[in-house]
């Protein structure tokens, strides 16, 4: 019985499709950043107008997460399952990296706020680039 079970919910995940339409995006990156734990980078995050509410409580030095799509990522095949990062020696896995060629095209950054204005969030640390679609905002929240 369960494993009938397991077997339908794998079909039933491996087909569905989930669709996520962007927030805002990201804009005024002068140079392509490294990764966000590296990078002093900065640059804007345009927030749609309609849900410039939910921007009420961020507040310049702090924290935030940035979800976002790799949109300029090629399309993953097999073939992307097995990668060398650039700044590593040997090939990993693809769920060892941080690399922007996924499965799903989703990337996080923890980007620091560096003034808001509107609808606009200026941040450092930034590691993406312009046009990037940016799909969620969470607040970076220290465990304790």
């Amino acid at each position: 019985m369960f494993d009938g079970f397991l077997a339908f919910l794998i079909v039933f995940f491996v087909n569905m499709k989930i669709e996520f339409v962007p927030i805002g995006f990201v804009t005024d990156v002068k140079e392509i950043p490294r990764h966000w734990s590296i990078s002093d980078a900065e640059g804007k995050i345009i927030i749609d107008e309609k849900y410039i509410e939910g921007l009420k409580d961020i507040r310049q030095g702090q924290k935030i997460i940035v979800i976002f799509h790799f949109h300029k990522s090629p399309e993953f095949n097999s073939g992307y399952l097995i990668q060398k990062p650039p700044h590593k020696e040997m090939e990993m896995g693809v769920f060892s990296t941080c690399s922007p060629v996924r499965p799903n095209a989703i990337g996080f950054s923890i980007v620091e706020v560096t003034g808001i204005q509107g609808n606009i969030i200026s941040v450092r640390g930034i590691d993406m680039i312009d046009s990037t679609p940016v799909l969620d905002i969470k607040p970076v929240v220290e465990k304790g």
